[in-house]
């Protein structure tokens, strides 16, 4: 697994997967810079009570409701953007590791915008979930943090990489075949969505570090470098 984690790093040296990069940050920026101008253009042109400086206060307040969400959520945002186009990046990954492989079922686009949705979804709403452990929990609210989103995202990101070749149910089936795999490797990816910038990179990185731990684990093939 080790491996297959400094793999998922180097594959930041391909300019696809770059581009991967900044089209989840500019589309996740886009997406709340979006929202902070709708929410304040609602408050504004909207007297809630009627009294000058209640109104100012809650617009005040609305507004920095939407940038305390952004600084949340916005590495979850960030994934589910790049989630539309991260095929490419498993494309270049089975291309270079995996070359006899046979070509992927192709998702579709009504697919790929279903998987950001649910990927968005779920993390959103375990996370809302889960928010009164963070808080009452000291001490332990990072092991449930680790926990709760380990199991998320290496169930997302196993099955992302698995469905191209299983479908969906034969990628759920493989992912619960699994053990505890997909889980650590998700551990190790909500760890990485800690760390401050690196997070924004962690949907290309991740993506590949799962494309190697599926594809090892099957023992089809290993990692065979750069064509």
């Amino acid at each position: 697994m080790i491996r297959a984690l400094v793999l998922g790093f180097a594959q930041l040296s391909d300019p696809a997967s770059r581009r991967v990069v900044l089209f989840g940050v500019v589309g996740a920026a886009a997406a709340f810079i979006g929202l902070f101008v709708l929410v304040q253009w609602l408050l504004l042109g909207t007297p809630l009570v009627g009294l000058a400086w209640v109104d100012t206060a809650i617009d005040v307040l609305g507004g920095l409701l939407v940038l305390v969400a952004a600084w949340i959520l916005f590495p979850g945002v960030v994934a589910a953007v790049s989630s539309l186009v991260l095929d490419r990046v498993l494309d270049d990954v089975e291309r270079r590791h995996y070359p006899h492989l046979p070509p992927p079922r192709p998702p579709g686009l009504l697919a790929e915008v279903a998987t950001a949705l649910r990927f968005l979804a779920v993390v959103v709403a375990v996370n809302v979930v889960a928010l009164p452990l963070y808080l009452t929990l000291p001490g332990l609210n990072l092991a449930v943090y680790y926990t709760v989103n380990g199991y998320l995202l290496g169930r997302e990101y196993f099955e992302l990489v698995a469905i191209r070749r299983l479908g969906r149910r034969g990628a759920a089936d493989a992912r619960r075949a699994a053990g505890l795999r997909p889980f650590a490797a998700g551990a190790i990816i909500a760890f990485l969505s800690t760390v401050p910038l690196l997070n924004l990179f962690v949907p290309v990185v991740a993506t590949a570090f799962m494309a190697h731990v599926y594809h090892t684990m099957n023992g089809r093939l290993r990692p065979a470098g750069r064509p």
